[in-house]
């Protein structure tokens, strides 16, 4: 018996197999119901005066209806051990990207990978981009885990809904200690759950894995392909896209005096091809309330809380990494900080320096500070203690005004490069194994160098910006002079009236005075803090003068002059040489930045630099000429003043 909603007839051709197969057969609401995929050249429809059920051997009558189920969800299945190779995994990104082209807007598309081992790389998702940047990540290696691969892939396409699985594989499992029993609990996982599998059986005619592979195939009515080209796989990948378009439901009311697990049928023709179907359905019962795997478009429905998958939304990665990098920053900032000094504590120490007395000697530890703390910026004291650019690197801190130890900014430097490996196991983890290794290192070198640029930076602006102000000062000093002031006290003015740095530096010099070191030995020692040529000349004039005699303050009026024309000149160069400059930073710029884009919009495109070996010594070669390209352009848009 037949009732329900016709369906439009449909000629097919009466050679024309057609291959029908059941799924999502559950009862709910005293009404069980399914889905039939079909699979035909001329796509054939299911005659609706053919389909019958039986129900615990009693004759129910059917409905069936052409509309498409409202729950679709597909897992694509990948083998990326290491038999598939290069060239086999291109085969894979080209039919998955024909594939989702195909399938329809409707149908949830996630990603199972299987080498060594095996997981879900991405929840079911109507994100096609999403699912294509995830397969364009996968690479070749390692052994073959199909078994647990397609146990992981029916637990991640959740209980409810019509599931489907596209499988690709080229060889059996070669991980399963007992491979007869791990062949059994994934057959039984796809029964038991009603998920439909079409496998595509690539390059290999081992009888283990064809064995395995009919198993899959014929659990709930799939279909295999063998495919030993491009052009098969994605012919294979398409039809069982096309297949999602052919498909129908039923349902069936329960008799009232049926419960419990019953016997089920239904039987029924498609186009000149008959099919019958046997399964037991437990009916009767409250159904269970089942939740589902949250994809990453689960927020649109607001039903559930979505999981965050990092290839769905580039921007996550993004800001997954920012908030790691804060995270980190803020440790060592905590561990740190009891260990950095007040400006009090500072300009004690700077004192101490010179006074060699008891009560400046530095203060334990306070009582608050950590143990690991003292523990860990101890050792960084240790090891650059003895190092020979530990003196440069306390220089440069000095010279930026920066309260950290040799210890301290050892651990900076650290962080910085545990930051940026983890930044690259981000983005770069579907190169290969080699590649991957190599692009962490790379990144973990240039993030440990990272914070040295960047004291290097800050050294050299305050230097710059007290350079600046140094003519202003030299002539605040004159000024001072002549109105009948020592040099010590005009030194004092300057320290309390000029703008910083100078103040700072002056006011530190003038502490040495204070505690019996010479007025030139002081501003010495701060010309060699600042690494300043223009005040080494203004102390080799105070010498002179002291030694020989004259106007202090026409001597340095005259050189704070010399110090203005220098560096009205160097500002004229600076000028001159601007265009020169701006063609260097965009030529270096150029590169990078296009690498950058290509790598977020067309990373199938520019990954051919990491997954082939041409590739490699094309990317290799690449960076030497950019390296080298830069020095050269350094040296030829760089004039000394």
């Amino acid at each position: 018996m037949l009732s329900g909603v016709a369906l439009a007839p449909g000629a097919a051709v009466a050679a024309d197999p057609v291959d029908v197969s059941i799924s999502d057969v559950r009862a709910v609401d005293g009404r069980v119901s399914g889905v039939l995929t079909l699979r035909s050249v001329s796509q054939a429809q299911v005659d609706p005066g053919s389909v019958e059920g039986t129900l615990g051997g009693v004759s129910v009558p059917v409905a069936v209806s052409q509309e498409p189920p409202v729950n679709r969800a597909a897992m694509l299945v990948i083998d990326t051990s290491g038999s598939m190779g290069l060239e086999g995994m291109a085969t894979v990104r080209a039919a998955v990207r024909d594939y989702l082209k195909q399938v329809p807007g409707d149908v949830k598309v996630g990603v199972t990978s299987f080498a060594n081992t095996a997981g879900v790389d991405l929840a079911p998702t109507t994100n096609r981009k999403a699912a294509q940047r995830v397969v364009d990540g996968l690479a070749s290696r390692g052994d073959t885990s199909l078994y647990q691969g397609m146990v992981s892939a029916v637990e991640g396409l959740g209980k409810v809904g019509d599931r489907s699985i596209v499988l690709l594989s080229d060889g059996a499992d070669t991980v399963a200690a007992e491979p007869s029993a791990a062949l059994n609990k994934a057959t039984s996982a796809l029964l038991r759950e009603g998920v439909r599998v079409d496998v595509v059986r690539f390059r290999t005619d081992d009888p283990e894995a064809t064995s395995a592979l009919k198993a899959f195939a014929s659990s709930n009515g799939g279909v295999m392909v063998a495919a030993d080209d491009p052009a098969a796989v994605s012919d294979a990948f398409q039809a069982s896209a096309t297949a999602l378009d052919s498909q129908v439901q039923f349902v069936m009311d329960v008799p009232a005096a049926l419960s419990g697990a019953q016997p089920f049928t239904l039987t029924g023709r498609a186009g000149e091809t008959s099919f019958e179907f046997r399964r037991s359905v437990a009916v009767g019962a409250v159904a269970p309330v089942v939740e589902e795997p949250a994809s990453a478009d689960a927020a649109e429905t607001g039903l559930a809380l979505p999981r965050i998958e990092a290839a769905d939304e580039p921007w996550l990665i993004w800001a997954a990494a920012g908030l790691m990098a804060l995270a980190l920053f803020g440790v060592v900032f905590a561990l740190t900080q009891p260990s950095l000094h007040s400006k009090r504590e500072r300009r004690i120490a700077s004192v101490a320096v010179y006074a060699g007395a008891e009560q400046f000697q530095k203060q334990p530890a306070k009582a608050q500070q950590a143990a690991i703390t003292g523990h860990m910026v101890a050792a960084g004291d240790r090891f650059m203690q003895d190092r020979k650019s530990t003196k440069t690197t306390l220089a440069l801190i000095d010279r930026a005004d920066l309260s950290f130890r040799a210890g301290e900014w050892l651990l900076i430097r650290l962080v910085s490069a545990l930051v940026a490996a983890a930044l690259m196991m981000l983005l770069a983890g579907g190169a290969q194994f080699l590649v991957f290794v190599a692009l962490c290192s790379a990144t973990a070198a240039a993030g440990f160098l990272l914070p040295q640029l960047v004291l290097r930076f800050l050294a050299a602006h305050r230097a710059k910006k007290f350079e600046r102000v140094l003519p202003d000062v030299l002539t605040l000093v004159a000024t001072s002079l002549r109105s009948g002031f020592g040099l010590p006290q005009a030194l004092d003015a300057v320290a309390r009236d000029a703008a910083e740095p100078a103040a700072k530096e002056f006011s530190r010099a003038l502490a040495e005075t204070r505690i019996g070191t010479d007025v030139p030995d002081a501003l010495d020692h701060m010309a060699e803090r600042m690494d300043s040529t223009s005040l080494r000349w203004a102390v080799m004039a105070i010498r002179i003068q002291r030694e020989v005699g004259g106007n202090l303050a026409d001597t340095l009026r005259t050189t704070a002059a010399t110090l203005r024309e220098r560096e009205s000149l160097h500002r004229m160069v600076k000028s001159l040489s601007a265009e020169g400059r701006l063609s260097a930073y965009i030529l270096i710029a150029l590169p990078i930045g296009l690498f950058l884009y290509l790598f977020a919009s067309n990373r199938e495109y520019i990954q051919v630099l990491w997954t082939d070996p041409l590739g490699l010594i094309m990317l290799a070669f690449g960076v030497v000429l950019l390296v080298v390209g830069i020095f050269w352009m350094r040296k030829v848009v760089r004039i000394e003043v």
